[in-house]
């Protein structure tokens, strides 16, 4: 309770505050309803080392869904999200050597951290205590920040990545999110030898990114779905090497033992307990889905095979510039489906029934100015 005090008196204040900012357009929810409508805002005013940028795109994310119906944190309302912004830049501070007016830029979960602390100095600064969320956090000048889901942003630039040339800003946003969430736990494997066998659970926005990447690294991939809708996508779309369906005991015993990692995206609830028989000795469960309820297992699980589950929160900023080179390295595509501002509610509604392949990639830029 304390703390949603904090922040909405910081939200009281950034109101009377930001007044000196650009005023911009978005969309933004009002209550836990979660449904958006048009909304004005102030940016903050730019400081020595922010990058201002016209947001071109943003991707739409699950966490997107559960923040704005506060399902997790606390909701502080009216609340604009959005967290894999694409834009070009408008104007820099006069201290920023990183980027120049022009240049593609993009911004996903983060916009500040202290810069000082163990973490922050090596280059993990996601899990920084005093880490800044794009939206409904509190910034160190007492601002409360609002997301992608608007005309234009303002951040500093050591959160802020270039979009490569090859890169279509488009395909690049959800890389900023689901993409690097993806990357980071498996790029230990880069360089490994090939063979590695991989098990991919779930198949949406962060699902087809792991596939995608490892593929890419040389991983001999299994999806893993509730059920046999998604096989012919994984399998020639995505281009899997093999489907198992998790809801299919003799399917799952087949497998049993078989897998060096799990990268579970799965953002619902589920049984943790269930996969677990699925790992090699030493194989690893990545938890990366931000599920709202508490995940269970038994420890016999994890003794019994020296496994370990172990949690994965999205990347650093030198890893969401990584996964932007990789990308274009690698020559892979992201599949999106782009659609207007105004069908964001729709989106949201058919994300939530997992009607997207894979993800929704909203143009900002066609709708507000």
């Amino acid at each position: 309770m304390a703390s949603d005090l904090i922040k909405f008196v910081c939200y009281q204040k950034q109101k009377l505050k930001v007044m000196e900012g650009r005023k911009v357009s978005g969309w933004a929810a009002r209550d836990s309803s979660g449904i958006l409508s048009p909304y004005s805002l102030h940016l903050r005013k730019t400081g020595p080392e922010d990058v201002v940028f016209k947001v071109l795109y943003c991707g739409v994310d699950h966490t997107d869904l559960h923040q704005i119906r506060n399902e997790i944190h606390s909701t502080t309302y009216p609340l604009v999200p959005g967290h894999e912004v694409v834009g070009k830049v408008i104007e820099v501070g006069p201290e920023v050597k990183k980027f120049d007016v022009g240049d593609m830029v993009g911004v996903g979960c983060m916009v500040g951290s202290c810069g000082e602390c163990a973490r922050c100095k090596t280059n993990r600064e996601q899990y920084c205590s005093n880490m800044v969320f794009t939206y409904n956090a509190i910034y160190k000048d007492g601002s409360f920040t609002q997301g992608g889901f608007s005309s234009a942003m303002v951040v500093h630039q050591n959160y802020v990545v270039n979009i490569p040339e090859k890169l279509a800003p488009e395909q690049a946003a959800p890389l900023l999110c689901a993409g690097v969430t993806a990357y980071s736990p498996l790029k230990q494997f880069i360089g490994s030898k090939k063979g590695i066998k991989a098990g991919i659970l779930g198949l949406g926005g962060v699902g087809h990114m792991g596939v995608l990447i490892a593929k890419a690294m040389g991983h001999h991939v299994t999806v893993i779905s509730s059920s046999n809708k998604k096989r012919e996508e994984a399998l020639t779309d995505l281009g899997a090497d093999c489907f198992l369906v998790s809801s299919d005991s003799a399917e799952m015993r087949k497998f049993a033992n078989s897998l060096a990692y799990i990268l579970d995206t799965v953002p619902a609830n589920h049984q943790l307990q269930d996969y677990l028989p699925l790992l090699d000795v030493e194989g690893k469960i990545f938890v990366v889905g931000a599920v709202p309820e508490p995940l269970q297992f038994s420890a016999s699980g994890l003794i019994l095979g020296r496994t370990s589950i172990s949690g994965s929160f999205i990347g650093s900023i030198e890893e969401t510039q990584e996964i932007l080179e990789f990308w274009v390295e690698k020559g892979l595509k992201t599949m999106v489906e782009i659609v207007k501002m105004e069908y964001v509610n729709k989106a949201f509604e058919r994300m939530e029934k997992n009607d997207v392949r894979y993800r929704f990639v909203l143009d900002v830029a066609g709708n507000l100015e």
